[in-house]
């Protein structure tokens, strides 16, 4: 059951990811419309409240083999050298325009995601009394961050992972803002009753989501060679004294006259706020 004591534990672990940086879970992600408002009651892992919440960064963009949207996570993640943001930085500094234009595609994001019980959906009543995962960025994770450990603590606190009476519910509202769509005036509610039973709390907590399911961990060799065939477009094939070739796909004529890139030093720390997959589609789309 949820105590004070699972509610520190989630606390002292967003301050550490705060300070560190540091699958079949994906069609489970909450897919907000812009004009909703939801309504979603946060849920505690009260196994291990440190894995309440997981924080990751990734890179994402328009593979230029396949055409299809592409992410994979970054190194950073585990406060690990990105070779990905290295090569980046290369072409940022270097004077190869192309390959700057190609570059100006791939986005940088940086996520949290958390459990939530669906209190509320618009748009897919059929979430309503379900457990989904609220993927989010850093627009949302000001506000719970200040619910749960900042200036509206006091107000909140423990109530943001209650399912009884003295819980809150979280209202996400979604708002068209040029292309994207912001979340800033969400925020939580007063305490309000679920009238949940103790046997259907129960059932809620067993109903999580593995959260670390969001995360597949690639190593960095895996993350160059996914660099080399969705951004420069070839692919890397190993000899059997595991020597590395390149090879250009036939098809793609126009990258064969771009210069291949080697890796530097440095991370990109360019970021992008609260975007979904489908808007940071539309923008890879746009800026091609």
């Amino acid at each position: 059951m949820y105590t004070s004591e699972i509610f520190k534990s989630i606390r002292d672990s967003l301050n550490r990811a705060t300070s560190d940086g540091g699958n079949s879970s994906y069609k489970n992600i909450l897919k907000p419309k812009a004009g909703k408002t939801y309504q979603l009651r946060l849920l505690p892992n009260i196994k291990n409240g440190e894995e309440t919440f997981v924080h990751y960064y990734n890179h994402g963009w328009n593979s230029f083999s396949t055409g299809d949207y592409v992410s994979i996570i970054s190194l950073q993640t585990f406060g690990k050298r990105d070779p990905i943001g290295t090569e980046r930085l290369k072409i940022k500094n270097g004077e190869n325009e192309l390959l700057k234009k190609k570059a100006e595609t791939v986005k940088w994001n940086e996520y949290w995601a958390v459990n939530v019980y669906v209190v509320d959906d618009p748009v897919n009543p059929e979430n309503n009394g379900t457990v989904k995962i609220l993927r989010f960025g850093r627009q949302l994770n000001k506000i719970i961050d200040a619910a749960i450990n900042g200036e509206d603590s006091d107000e909140f606190g423990e109530k943001v992972f209650s399912l009884g009476s003295d819980g809150v519910n979280f209202k996400l509202k979604a708002e068209k803002q040029g292309p994207y769509t912001v979340y800033t005036s969400s925020r939580f509610s007063s305490p309000s009753d679920l009238q949940l039973s103790d046997d259907k709390i129960k059932e809620i907590y067993n109903s999580l989501h593995d959260l670390s399911g969001l995360i597949q961990v690639k190593t960095e060799q895996e993350i160059r060679d996914f660099w080399t065939e969705h951004f420069l477009a070839t692919k890397s094939v190993r000899t059997e004294d595991d020597e590395v070739v390149q090879q250009k796909p036939k098809k793609n004529k126009e990258i064969e006259e771009e210069e291949l890139m080697s890796s530097v030093s440095d991370t990109d720390s360019s970021s992008i706020d609260d975007l979904g997959i489908d808007e940071l589609i539309e923008d890879v789309i746009k800026s091609k």
